[in-house]
């Protein structure tokens, strides 16, 4: 055990060489909070706080290799179906980290700009409001940019572009002729400006994408990669092996 920690440190350097090409933008699918409690015997919320906390320190490892963009697939519109007690814990623990923003000093050094992706409506009124403090705090930030999906669809956010599209048609504001790719991509997001996603990861153990960002991801064929940890042990070494995929992919295609 005493070797680990230098074993674990020679091997990311090992990576870090092996990863020429680093993604402007990866897309993470953060899963086995739950597994992760009850693995350890622990409650459900204190699982997701773990992963709450690990999404801190990832955010540190993505800004020191240079990534630009991330997206994390925090609250899908499916979760809603979970019990009412853990959905008021997770609100409760989003509202807390998005309030948090507000005073984060690795915000401010880093130029962190925080935006969510999702329904809106779909949230209480306090943390709609947590939300919006924190993407008013920092929209003038353009060193890294946070994307939170939260009551996230994405069959549903096509659904929502679409109506907002056909809405404008109506109203002649509009020409149907004129609709394209970067309308489509404009009304997805918000006009937030989210990149194409260079490279998806999904943890726990699970080989699927689960509909996460499909105009960005698959229609821009992103890289994949799955790992078996629970999100709460993800490591930077496991993260550096999901950007050594992208680097494969991209250095083939050269």
């Amino acid at each position: 055990m005493i070797l680990r920690p230098l074993i674990d440190s020679l091997y990311e350097r090992q990576l870090k060489r092996q990863c020429r090409h680093v993604p402007n933008h990866i897309a993470i699918i953060q899963d086995g909070n739950r597994r992760y409690a009850k693995m350890l015997g622990i409650d459900t919320p204190k699982g997701h706080r773990a992963g709450a906390d690990k999404t801190e320190e990832m955010l540190d490892w993505a800004h020191e290799l240079g990534v630009r963009h991330i997206t994390l697939y925090t609250f899908s519109t499916e979760n809603f179906s979970r019990k009412k007690d853990e959905v008021a814990d997770l609100f409760a623990l989003f509202k807390e980290k998005f309030l948090k923003i507000l005073h984060d000093e690795r915000v401010r050094k880093y130029k962190i700009r925080v935006q969510m992706v999702g329904d809106r409506s779909m949230l209480p009124d306090d943390l709609r409001e947590a939300v919006d403090k924190a993407e008013s705090a920092t929209r003038d930030h353009t060193g890294f940019h946070l994307n939170i999906a939260l009551a996230y669809g994405g069959r549903n956010e096509i659904v929502l572009a679409a109506r907002e599209i056909l809405s404008e048609v109506r109203e002649r504001k509009v020409n149907p002729e004129s609709i394209d790719v970067r309308m489509v991509e404009q009304h997805l997001h918000e006009g937030k400006g989210i990149p194409p996603v260079d490279l998806i990861i999904r943890t726990g153990n699970e080989y699927r994408t689960s509909n996460f960002l499909p105009w960005l991801a698959n229609g821009h064929e992103s890289a994949v990669y799955f790992c078996a940890p629970c999100w709460p042990l993800f490591r930077k070494i496991d993260l550096l092996r999901a950007i050594r995929i992208y680097d494969q992919r991209v250095s083939a295609k050269g």
